[in-house]
């Protein structure tokens, strides 16, 4: 029981304590953390607007999320400097969510990823999230880069659509008979807060790019609607009711408790709790949580490349669930880590995971006190923003040498889960990703497995080969994709042989597929009256053969311990064989020439 607590200490806030526990850290660190999140709480405050606009959702629950999971999962996580709140990874996901079952189902779907997360932790899985192939990760999000820009068109051009379809071509058909609405004035604020964007960078200034450009734009926007202009804003955009006064823009309030499946937008329906229910937010609930786990640990994994340190996989899950969990109890969407914010927070000089819980802090000071300046954001920057994002995201650099430089197969990989996700799914573009990757992983591995006679080689058999014998190496690992081509030539190879040893001191695994296919070579072999030395079994290969209660005797073979051995017996076997065959044979001569005598005329026996 005590090493159970242990272990979900370790889990529980590990990045944390760990900080805390240091003697080294001070009045300089708490500073620097100070800083470190106030920079990042004001890049985060349009970034967590904008990226609920996008979902389908009013920004307040951007900035709820941003400061409630934002600060719970630093306080109970494992990395010291990821910063986590709402993603563009997620809005392929969460955009049907919304479209579907509303504001409701998207809470219900995000606990419930969140209770998966946590799972996944307690059973210790954070360490083989690093198994999923680079080539599946660039895929799928490189294709949600694709449709997150997609979706971003309408509000960059300021197009009049009433609706947009679930599909990706029906998107691209209506965005496309929409175009001749577009607003000049929306398209040229969506412009000029994207060319901030882009050219900011080359000053080579601390200030990041998100908040120049969204003032540029804003500012824009103001002087627009004041001429007359007209330029969708928070304000114009959204409303909300207090006390049963409708209002424009956000409320500046803290979100109040309430249960996930009867909070609404205006237009919606709350929704009632069920089994049912549940079992279709399963499969979206699997892919938040999947998506969130493999984006807020290879955020981890980068950070800690950027910074020298070790952060706890397992540990950093719990507090992605605990925060995914909580969140949407007052209103919070889906959140997990964010590369460019944790980036930003490390570059900024944070030195635990107090800079991110303060960057939390920030946002909620917003909300409640800068609301007001807050509505003042362009719709058209808010998406501008979003287009960064996605080209950032994309990654498109690294995918361009993947596509230039890798084998076929994870080219292959690649273009299945690209082209998944951008016309079907995500939930069946990570799965058949991983399932194609897997199989073609096999596929490699089977071909490395080989077979080799080695009679001839003085340097591994130092001893003469009887005749009608023949000693085969095999290398690489004996499992089910391997080993039945493995054994299909060596009994084709063995068919006229008097017996064979297989000397496997090259052979690191035996799975039960591997297993199955020897015993079907010793029975063929034992049917021909081929004799088999098996010689030099691996520690594995050996434990597995001990667990199947593998009996040499029964499969008509015998097991040495090193080919030595093996080639010693097969010696001293022949040699016996020969002395009984010579006397055998001299037996044999002599009651020939017993009998000769008897047959000779005039003759008697003695």
């Amino acid at each position: 029981m005590a090493h159970r607590r242990h272990l979900f200490s370790l889990r529980l806030g590990h990045a944390l304590r760990e900080v805390l526990a240091e003697s080294r850290y001070g009045r300089s660190g708490l500073v620097r953390d100070l800083v470190a999140g106030v920079t990042v709480g004001i890049i985060a405050i349009p970034l967590a607007m904008a990226l609920a606009i996008a979902i389908g959702v009013a920004p307040q629950y951007g900035l709820y999320s941003a400061f409630i999971a934002g600060f719970l999962i630093p306080f109970t996580g494992g990395s010291r400097y990821s910063v986590s709140g709402p993603t563009a990874a997620f809005i392929v996901i969460l955009v049907p969510v919304v479209q579907q079952y509303g504001l409701a189902g998207l809470l219900i779907a995000s606990i419930l990823a969140g209770a998966m997360q946590m799972l996944m932790a307690l059973m210790r899985l954070g360490r083989y999230i690093q198994y999923i192939p680079e080539s599946v990760t660039l895929g799928f999000t490189a294709g949600i880069a694709v449709v997150i820009a997609v979706l971003q068109v309408k509000d960059f051009m300021g197009l009049e659509i009433a609706a947009m379809p679930h599909s990706f071509a029906g998107k691209v058909a209506v965005l496309a008979q929409a175009l001749p609405t577009f607003a000049l004035p929306s398209l040229c604020v969506g412009l000029a807060t994207l060319a901030v964007m882009l050219a900011w960078p080359r000053l080579k200034t601390p200030l990041p790019p998100h908040l120049p450009a969204v003032l540029v734009g804003t500012l824009l926007a103001v002087a627009l609607n004041s001429r007359g202009l007209d330029v969708a804003t928070i304000s114009s955009t959204f409303h909300y009711s207090l006390n049963g006064t409708e209002s424009a823009g956000i409320p500046p309030l803290l979100p109040d408790f309430q249960w996930p499946w009867l909070r609404t937008q205006p237009g919606e329906v709350a929704l009632t709790f069920s089994w049912p229910l549940v079992q279709d937010m399963l499969s979206a609930a699997f892919a938040i949580a999947m998506l969130g786990a493999i984006e807020s640990l290879l955020c981890a994994v980068v950070l800690d490349g950027m910074t020298g340190t070790k952060h706890s996989a397992n540990s950093e899950l719990m507090g992605q669930g605990i925060g995914n969990v909580v969140a949407p109890f007052f209103g919070g969407i889906t959140a997990t880590a964010a590369i460019a914010r944790s980036a930003a927070n490390v570059k900024a000089g944070a030195q635990s995971p107090l800079a991110a819980m303060v960057h939390a802090l920030v946002v909620l000071v917003a909300l409640v006190s800068l609301s007001g300046l807050l509505s003042y954001l362009p719709m058209a920057s808010m998406a501008a923003l979003l287009v960064v994002v996605a080209w950032n995201m994309s990654e498109a650099p690294k995918a361009l040498r993947l596509l230039r430089n890798a084998p076929l197969s994870d080219v292959l990989v690649f273009a299945v889960c690209f082209a998944l996700t951008v016309a079907v799914d995500m939930v069946i573009a990570i799965t058949a990703g991983v399932v194609l990757a897997s199989l073609l992983f096999m596929k490699n591995i089977a071909e490395m497995t080989r077979v080799k006679e080695v009679s001839d080689n003085r340097k591994l058999v130092d001893v003469e080969i009887p005749a009608g014998w023949q000693v085969f190496k095999i290398n690489g690992p004996l499992f089910f994709a391997a080993a039945e081509l493995v054994f299909s030539e060596l009994s084709l190879r063995c068919r006229e042989q008097r017996g064979v040893v297989l000397y496997l001191d090259s052979v690191p695994i035996l799975d039960a597929g591997g297993l199955s296919a020897m015993n079907r070579f010793l029975a063929e072999c034992a049917e021909r009256n081929t004799d088999v030395y098996l010689a030099d079994f691996q520690f594995q290969p050996l434990k597995t053969l001990a667990k199947a209660g593998f009996n040499p005797e029964a499969r008509g073979c015998q097991v040495f311990p090193t080919l030595s051995a093996a080639l010693a017996q097969l010696v001293e076997s022949t040699r016996e064989t020969a002395q009984v065959s010579r006397k055998t044979h001299k037996a044999d001569e002599e009651r020939s020439r017993g009998a000769s005598h008897e047959d000779l005329p005039g003759c008697t026996a003695v």
